[in-house]
């Protein structure tokens, strides 16, 4: 099989020759820039500052030389901007606070703050107030909350859809020509036209403009899908029309080049519970769910992705029901989230894209060994009658050991080859 045929296989519940591989593709499926030029060295590749391809979580373009190393079988279609709201262009040079010098797009353009933080700015205009920091010891970027005084009287919900807009014709361009590029890459290709996010957590905050409006606060959204009900539909109803607009226009121009797209990831589960229950989740976000995912199957092939991390089993049949296919990151550690019971119940109906090893723990504090037999043990369980794409539990973090990094491909390998 291809990639692309692996991938298609893998989506449709069908066995595929050996198990998909994704290190890269998505924003939650990526390594950090410093892990990424730790295995460019581990397996002698040609050193060169990596580029920072997803500057909020400091992410490392995965080139061509190491998808090959890693074997990786899907690539990404991301937007022409960061979510800070400056394109990925113009690329300079720029030393982190760990000392590595790596290349950032040309509108990267950053302070340092009275306590040492390195300061980040909406579009990159340093001229008004900066909008994440990253902390001395950090290795990423955090949102600063930049929430103005709430007057419930005066709440306009076009305020929060100030960053949902229709595309232009020049996205159209945008998106027609990068298509046609990754198409000849052979391999799967998984999406992130934006716009489709419901209450998306990373974007509530509003990083990529100079002074958002509306409610921007994390904590004051999540009071407001009880205590303001009827705000957060208007918001969600009106950016649902932007986004099936959008997504028929795009989709005249990418077609079916696309294998699948993300539509959202917004988090609703924790560690040991869920963000809302089932009831809400049917009340406040299936409608929209349905209305987006049901356009995407009945006009495209495109299969639908759902990032959330957590203990979500309790919510699994509702996303399955409002028409996701696919669920991400796969935290396997968090409550309820065993492998087999999740594969036994839900594997025919969902596909699992993540929880190939657990990056809590296992990944950065495991030994080679412990981490080969949990990669095996996972493998063995999800990939049965496919329905399972290889990651971690979300992204590969800075300081996990090389070496673990490389005994979980050596165990990936292992299993694909029987």
């Amino acid at each position: 099989m291809t990639s692309k045929e692996r991938l298609n296989a893998t989506l449709n519940h069908k066995q595929p020759d050996r198990i998909v591989i994704d290190f890269g593709a998505t924003a939650t499926s990526g390594i950090h820039v410093l892990a990424v030029e730790r295995l460019r060295e581990y397996w002698g590749l040609v050193k060169h500052p990596v580029k920072v391809i997803e500057p909020y979580q400091m992410l490392g373009e995965v080139e061509t030389d190491l998808q090959e190393v890693l074997g990786v079988d899907v690539i990404g279609a991301w937007g022409k901007n960061s979510i800070f709201g400056f394109a990925n262009e113009n690329w300079k040079e720029f030393k982190t606070f760990w000392g590595q010098e790596v290349l950032v797009p040309g509108n990267f353009n950053t302070k340092t703050g009275e306590n040492g933080d390195l300061l980040m700015f909406p579009q990159g205009d340093i001229s008004v107030p900066a909008c994440a920091r990253m902390p001395k010891a950090s290795y990423f970027f955090d949102a600063i909350i930049r929430q103005q005084a709430i007057n419930d009287a005066r709440l306009d919900p076009a305020d929060n859809l100030e960053e949902f807009v229709y595309v232009t014709d020049e996205d159209l361009k945008y998106w027609e020509i990068l298509s046609e590029n990754a198409l000849k890459s052979g391999k799967g290709i998984i999406a992130s036209f934006g716009g489709t996010a419901l209450g998306d957590i990373a974007l509530v905050p509003g990083l990529d403009m100079k002074y958002p409006k509306g409610i921007r606060d994390v904590a004051e959204w999540y009071m407001s899908t009880m205590l303001r009900a009827d705000y957060i539909h208007a918001i969600f109803e009106k950016q649902t029309d932007i986004a099936l607009s959008n997504l028929e226009k795009i989709f005249r121009v990418v077609g079916n080049r696309v294998d699948a797209v993300e539509i959202c990831g917004n988090d609703l589960g924790t560690q040991d519970s869920q963000f809302c229950s089932a009831e809400t989740f049917e009340e406040l976000y299936a409608p929209y769910y349905r209305k987006m995912n049901g356009w995407v199957h009945k006009n495209t092939t495109w299969k639908t992705f759902k990032h959330s991390c957590g203990a979500m089993v309790p919510l699994l049949n509702n996303l399955i029901d409002s028409g996701f296919d696919i669920l991400n990151p796969v935290q396997i550690n968090a409550r309820g989230m065993d492998p087999k019971f999740l594969k036994e119940n839900f594997g025919d109906r969902i596909v699992f894209w993540g929880g190939g090893v657990d990056t809590q723990k296992m990944l950065p504090f495991g030994t080679p060994a412990e981490i080969e037999k949990q990669v095996l043990t996972m493998c063995e369980i999800f990939s049965k009658n496919g329905g399972f794409v290889f990651n971690t539990v979300h992204n590969i973090q800075a300081n996990v050991p090389v070496d673990n990094i490389a005994a979980m491909i050596s165990a990936l390998r292992k299993f694909n080859q029987g």
